[in-house]
């Protein structure tokens, strides 16, 4: 009898103990996921699903590139467990500060992700052989045609054709530079870490984009004033987003965006993982959840920028699809140009640049 007392007491034990050790993993667990994250990049209603499939409660704070920077370098990288800066605004900032930690790609489900555009993220990403983050949003800038007026125009470099005179618009920032670049032969990024021949390539810019100037209507630099310009026809072309083209091509079936055949330009926001992130399961459940091509699809439904989801295309609003696939099926993403990081006094040159071109008679 004494016997099977203490049987019934050591089990009793042993039962208690496994409870309060469940209990107390209950406890230790992190449930909640902190992003910071630009508007419009964490839909509620995705929001909900991921805390209703994974049980991670999100926490999101809004910003932007100079923000998420500013914030994290305060922390060392922590408070946050998971932020989308875009891919330009990582590599110096890694050398510079640490404040991201390189990606553990077979967390990732690479096989959501478009090829090309992942592989362009890790090689601009890339430091000291690991690279630190992973494609979500992308957004181009090429070309909006009026092809009933220029049909003609299929790069950056037919902006300047003469017979174009007077009807043709793009704005007087870096991106016209980059472009015109890339359409006449250069490889303007590969001058990056040359400043002596990245200013000779400027000085070559500056000289025929003033020789271009009397094809230029204007420079616009709001996106009302450029689509009122190509609306009333008085610019039969220009140099914009794909946004802009669509919107026009809705409106009349002959105005639509052309990524030029040197490529388009191309910035990408990104999902990286702050250095100090205290949750790394949730961080890489909800990078996996963003790209599954249903909830890709939501979101491009919703705010019009492509995603790195390469099968969320099966998934979007008949009008959108259509957008995408004319304007930049996977031949064209593959041949765009990523815009790496811009290394310091960069742009200050190219200001320089494109003031003397603005002053130009």
């Amino acid at each position: 009898m004494a016997m099977k007392k203490l049987v019934v007491v050591v089990l009793v034990l042993v039962i208690a103990t496994g409870v309060l050790f469940a209990q107390g993993s209950r406890e230790t667990k992190n449930d909640v996921l902190r992003i910071i994250t630009w508007s419009g990049y964490a839909p509620q209603e995705l929001l909900d699903k991921f805390t209703e499939e994974t049980g991670y409660k999100v926490e999101v704070t809004l910003s932007n590139n100079e923000e998420m920077i500013s914030k994290l370098r305060a922390t060392r990288g922590g408070g946050f467990d998971l932020a989308q800066p875009s891919q330009d605004r990582i590599s110096a900032v890694v050398e510079e500060y640490g404040i991201y930690q390189p990606i553990d790609f077979s967390r990732i489900e690479s096989d959501q992700i478009d090829p090309s555009l992942l592989e362009a993220v890790k090689k601009n990403t890339l430091v000291d052989g690991e690279s630190y983050a992973v494609p979500h949003v992308y957004g181009t800038e090429g070309l909006v045609i009026n092809k009933a007026k220029a049909p003609d125009i299929k790069d950056f470099k037919d902006l300047l054709d003469p017979k174009y005179a007077g009807r043709v618009s793009y704005r007087l920032k870096r991106p016209t530079l980059i472009g015109m670049g890339f359409s006449l032969g250069y490889d303007p990024f590969a001058l990056y870490d040359d400043l002596e021949a990245y200013q000779s390539f400027l000085d070559e810019m500056e000289k025929v984009l003033i020789a271009g100037k009397p094809s230029v209507k204007t420079y616009w630099d709001n996106g009302d004033q450029l689509l009122q310009l190509l609306r009333s026809e008085e610019v039969w072309a220009a140099s914009a987003w794909e946004q802009a083209g669509w919107k026009l091509h809705s409106e009349n079936p002959n105005i639509d965006y052309l990524a030029p055949t040197s490529g388009a330009l191309a910035w990408v926001d990104t999902f990286a993982i702050p250095a100090r992130s205290e949750n790394l399961d949730a961080a890489y459940a909800y990078i996996n959840f963003m790209l599954r091509p249903e909830n890709a699809a939501f979101f491009t439904n919703r705010e019009t920028y492509g995603t790195a989801s390469k099968d969320a295309v099966n998934f979007l609003d008949p009008e959108i699809k259509d957008n995408f696939s004319r304007g930049l099926p996977p031949e064209v993403l593959a041949n765009i140009n990523w815009y790496p990081t811009v290394p310091a006094g960069i742009e200050e040159m190219e200001g320089r640049t494109l003031d003397k071109v603005k002053a130009a008679r």
